[in-house]
């Protein structure tokens, strides 16, 4: 394509102050040179005037439609980029040539204007048809080589294609036009490649190929000749990120990457190994440090961040470093929140020990109590027994105790088994049983303590231990550490809250107590005399008065609380602090804040304590009248669980009674028990712990080893003769919790697939413990429970390979996922619920309509068969009188409702059933918390004659 001949070249430098250059510093003058057909005459350095006034008033020249570039440094025509000086060159003072850079379009040509009339070219807007605020503003850097010389080819970025606020290239696109140079001018050029934001794929080697060349080194590609040719701008240019592959197929799709499926958790090891508590079946023996997050906060249970949201309401005000729970938060399960537990169930944060039974004997249940520290006395304190002490390598102070016992077996024999608690500086211990019969082959007269530690804590070094010493110092001392956390003694706060005060010295600061704070106080315990009492005083002075002269004392659940009342303590005039009063309350955990009616909303903020943890806020309503209510507020700690009983929706109203009493006075003792697991708690009782150890391993030891020990043959674990082993299985009959890592789920899933509303990625990871009196699912990120339940409130359960759906108490059902061989731990699993419970394997059904399109059975609100006709397809199939339905159509009875189950009996196409059959009697098969009563007997839910019949009772069973 030519160009007109009236087109001439220019060259043009610009100084640093325009179009911001790369390279800063001191520059030469701005000077340009015309290269004119014929050069010469005054029009030259006429022109050359003008165009460096041009410059001079920061307007360079540009093309509309083209972008220029940063060029190589040339300093003739002839030596482009060499960057050397040269006599030849022409310079407005008279010097000679210096280096110079070049401006290039897209095309590679230079600039092209006309010098009669440079900024008149039909290519640039002009008049009205020029862009307000425009102006040719490219950051030109010097113009392209002289006539004849080929050009390197640099993309350029039209002045319209973008720009932010301020920009010199804002501005509308000109008017389209015919002409193919304009066109090519303005042609945007192509996006440089970015990288992607998902994660590279990891480093793998080379890739396999298949076919005739896999495994052949492929020599790489040669470049092309214009690539060459081109190659030192590549080299100059800033080199781009490297590109990262997409680790998503659906990426590629724009759809949402897909979640790995959680990994199944590590099973404590030795897999027959019966534990004794909750907290035996967390222990770790390579613990990792403790972090400084509060979900990193090891058995602290903190809920998940959606359900530690701070709130505020008219009672509190949300605080950082705080959660607020204003009711209706409800229990934290499998799977989310849930509906609190109804007697005789527990709490999931009140399972402790597993090996007994564990009764709720009232309404709240104490939570966080780690019930399981009391083994030692129970099972080792005052019988023959054997300690080691030592100072491991990895674990740091290590304890051992071990004691054989023998118990009678239901067939007549005997049963012998090792006790066992290994004890470290992490606040966990292990904690259970394991059977004699479980253990390998050993010599006659039993297994050496050095075979014993071998194969239940292979991690140990058994080299590092010695026998205790005899002292009576040595019990006591392991009775002390191991009970550090049993208290039966709390102290709480109490602060008066007045009518329109808020902050901590407006409620240290009250001298006398009001008539609904009094009213408060006397529902909440009894007012004694400090001097002279002799029961739990909490640090309060009860010869001298010097604390004050009385206090509120109370007890509940065979626990002690004295109360650090604000208005009770000595109060101190002109002193704002009021530190007599403060030296008190501050120091504890557990406040509770009173506040009368137009009180303004507390903010734990406020209050500058390292103690408090739990505020407890209690508003009265209509004190002091028949009509008395109060409603409750808490704020926690972030690093503090949560903790029951859980508050209605709105925190209340509770009216004044000893149901309220009791409901306040056991958050109390459960909030104290969880911010146990603070950090800062935390690292005091494991200082405390460690002191401890280190003293026992330092100085109540004798130079006896293991390996002494076991030639000596000790009596307690060698006194008697070994009965042969019983082969496998032998473990499923201890009494202690067995365990299995699982990924487990709400809902049964059956063979259809999952439950409305349970999908398959909400499986948890979670450790399985099945004793003879419950089963647990522990969740080993945060050391919660998450699912509880008595084994005799198992009702069925259905199982494939790697599958097992569990139904329990009124009909609801968990799924549990298994890891390893196929069918080896359902195996395992199923043996032992049959060994532990009352339930068996259910049955699935497809139940046909018959020409009427009758299902041919009658069934209660329970979900009781209580009639089947005969001849029918439901009697064909198996149905029996007495059998339970569990699941109708993939759906439990109790997510459906009765309606919805009647409603898919009476119109399903193809009914489906999951069926709990009798017992061999014939007699339906009830969970042990179900008691007969006439106001709980259900109506009929659907008969077959597919009439849906109303029903009184609203409990399932």
């Amino acid at each position: 394509m030519g160009f007109p001949s009236q087109w001439r070249q220019i060259i043009c430098l610009v100084g640093p102050g325009l179009g911001g250059d790369p390279h800063p510093g001191p520059r030469p003058q701005p000077r340009c040179e015309w290269e004119l057909g014929n050069p010469g005459g005054p029009r030259a350095a006429q022109g050359s005037q003008a165009l460096r006034a041009k410059v001079a008033t920061a307007q360079p020249l540009a093309l509309p439609g083209a972008e220029l570039e940063e060029g190589a440094e040339t300093s003739a025509p002839g030596r482009r980029g060499s960057g050397q000086e040269s006599g030849s060159g022409f310079d407005g003072r008279g010097g000679g040539r210096k280096p110079t850079r070049v401006g290039r379009t897209r095309l590679g040509a230079g600039f092209l204007f006309s010098p009669q009339a440079p900024l008149s070219s039909p290519l640039l807007p002009q008049g009205r048809n020029r862009p307000a605020g425009w102006a040719p503003t490219t950051r030109a850097r010097q113009c392209g080589p002289a006539p004849g010389e080929p050009g390197p080819q640099v993309r350029g970025t039209p002045m319209w294609a973008g720009g932010g606020v301020g920009s010199p290239r804002r501005g509308p696109a000109p008017a389209p036009t015919d002409d193919l140079f304009a066109r090519k001018l303005r042609q945007p050029a192509r996006p440089p490649l970015t990288p992607h934001t998902f994660e590279p794929r990891p480093t793998r080697g080379p890739l396999v190929r298949s076919g005739s060349d896999a495994g052949e080194a492929r020599p790489p590609t040669p470049a092309s000749p214009r690539a060459r040719a081109h190659s030192h701008e590549e080299a100059s240019r800033p080199a781009a990120p490297p590109a990262r592959f997409f680790s998503d197929p659906l990426a590629l799709l724009g759809l949402p990457a897909e979640e790995p499926e959680p990994e199944f958790p590590p099973v404590p090891e030795p897999r027959c190994f019966a534990h004794y508590d909750v907290q035996s079946l967390l222990f770790d023996w390579s613990p990792r440090p403790r972090g400084h997050g509060a979900q990193a906060e090891a058995g602290s249970g903190t809920p998940a961040a959606a359900q530690d949201q701070t709130a505020s309401s008219d009672l509190l005000l949300e605080a950082p470093g705080f959660v607020s729970e204003l009711g209706g938060e409800g229990e934290l399960g499998l799977g989310g929140p849930v509906s609190p537990p109804v007697p005789p169930s527990l709490p999931n944060a009140a399972v402790s020990v597993l090996e007994e039974p564990q009764n709720r004997t009232s309404a709240y249940s104490l939570e966080h109590a780690d019930l399981g520290a009391g083994y030692y006395r129970k099972y080792f304190y005052g019988k023959e027994h054997q300690n080691f002490f030592g100072l491991d390598e990895a674990l740091g102070p290590v304890a051992v105790s071990l004691r054989r016992e023998e118990k009678e077996s239901s067939g007549g024999g005997t049963l012998h088994s090792y006790r066992i608690i290994v004890r470290t500086t992490q606040l966990r211990t292990l904690r259970g049983t394991i059977s004699e019969d479980a253990l390998p082959p050993g010599p006659p007269r039993g297994l050496s303590p050095r075979k014993l530690l071998e194969h239940v804590a292979p991690r140990l070094s058994p080299t590092c231990l010695r026998l205790g010493s005899a002292s009576p110092k040595v019990p006591r001392t392991l009775l002390t550490l191991d009970e550090q956390v049993l208290s039966f003694q709390r102290k709480v706060g109490i602060l008066y809250c007045r009518a329109g005060q808020g902050s901590e010295e407006e409620m240290y600061n009250n001298q006398e107590a009001g008539p609904a704070f009094m009213q408060f106080l006397t529902l909440l315990g009894d007012v004694v005399r400090l001097k002279g009492f002799e029961s739990y005083r909490a640090q309060l002075d009860t010869k001298t008065d010097s604390t004050g002269t009385h206090s509120l004392y109370t007890t509940y659940q065979d626990h002690e609380i004295m109360f650090h009342v604000s208005t009770m303590l000595p109060y101190t005039p002109n002193n704002q602090q009021q530190l007599l009063r403060k030296r008190h309350i501050g120091n504890d955990i557990v406040t509770i804040v009173f506040q009368e009616p137009g009180s303004k909303p507390f903010c734990p903020t406020t209050i500058r304590s390292h103690f408090q943890h739990i505020f407890l806020v209690v508003r009265a309503e209509a004190p002091c009248t028949p009509h008395t209510s109060y409603r409750v507020a808490v704020s926690r700690t972030q690093d503090t669980p949560a903790f029951g009983p859980a508050l209605p929706p709105g925190g209340g109203p509770f009216a004044a009674n000893a149901d309220f009493r009791a409901l306040l006075l056991a958050k109390a003792l459960n909030g104290e028990q969880a911010a146990g697991h603070a950090r800062q708690f935390h690292a005091m009782a494991t200082r405390t712990r460690q002191q401890y150890l280190q003293d026992l391993a330092t100085n109540e030891v004798t130079t006896t080893s293991l390996d002494s020990a076991s030639r000596f043959g000790l009596p307690s674990l060698g006194g008697r003769r070994r009965a042969a082993p019983r082969g496998p299985g032998a473990e499923l009959q201890a009494a202690g919790a067995l365990v299995w890592g699982v990924r487990a789920a709400p809902g049964a899933r059956g063979a259809a697939g999952a439950e409305a509303g349970c999908p398959d990625g909400a499986e948890v990871p979670c450790l399985l413990g099945i004793s003879a009196e419950a089963l647990v699912l522990v969740a080993p990120r945060d050391g919660r429970v998450v699912f509880n339940c008595a084994c005799r409130d198992v009702l069925a359960w259905t199982f494939s390979e790697q599958r097992l759906d569990l139904y329990y108490g009124r009909g609801e059902a968990i799924t549990l996922r298994f890891d390893g061989s196929p069918g080896q731990a359902v195996g395992e699993v199923v043996a032992r619920l049959q060994l532990v419970s009352r339930g068996c394997e259910t049955r699935e059904l497809a139940l046909p309509r018959d020409g009427q399109g009758r299902l041919g059975f009658e069934v209660d609100a329970a979900g009781f068969i209580t009639h089947v006709e005969r001849f029918t397809f439901a009697e064909t199939t198996g149905l029996r009188p007495g059998a339970r339905l569990l699941r109708v159509c993939g759906q439990t009875l109790p997510r459906l409702g009765p309606e919805a189950a009647a409603q898919l009996l009476r119109s399903a196409p193809k009914v489906c059933v999951t069926v709990l059959p009798p017992d061999d009697s014939g007699r339906p098969r009830r969970n042990l918390a179900w008691r007969p009563s006439s106001e709980r007997t259900p109506r009929l839910l659907f008969n077959h004659s597919e009439r849906l019949v109303s029903y009184a009772s609203k409990e399932a069973n």
